[in-house]
């Protein structure tokens, strides 16, 4: 695909960058190698390949479920300005 300089200028004003006329050929350049880049990336042989979530191996690091906390539940419940039966009791806020 061939990037002109109107291409370049419709480009620039969608990306709201000002761009001088001077820099105009050479944008138009770097962007007919960008797409030249993916064209090349689409026209490679994938077949095969397996789809991965990442590159590098990664190995999760588990710990021991191990409880840390004590039970303070009563002692949180005990500052509610009300509670019931373990449960905090809050006003009804629909009708």
């Amino acid at each position: 695909m061939s990037i002109d300089q109107t291409t370049v200028r419709r480009i620039a004003r969608l990306a709201r960058l000002a761009v001088d006329d001077a820099q105009l050929p050479q944008l138009a350049a770097e962007l007919e190698r960008v797409l030249h880049l993916a064209d090349e990336l689409g026209a490679a042989n994938t077949g095969g390949i397996a789809p991965m979530a990442h590159p590098h191996e990664q190995v999760l690091a588990w710990r021991e479920d191990a409880v840390t906390e004590t039970d303070r539940a009563d002692t949180f419940l005990a500052l509610a300005p009300e509670a019931n039966g373990g449960l905090y009791l809050v006003p009804k806020v629909i009708e």
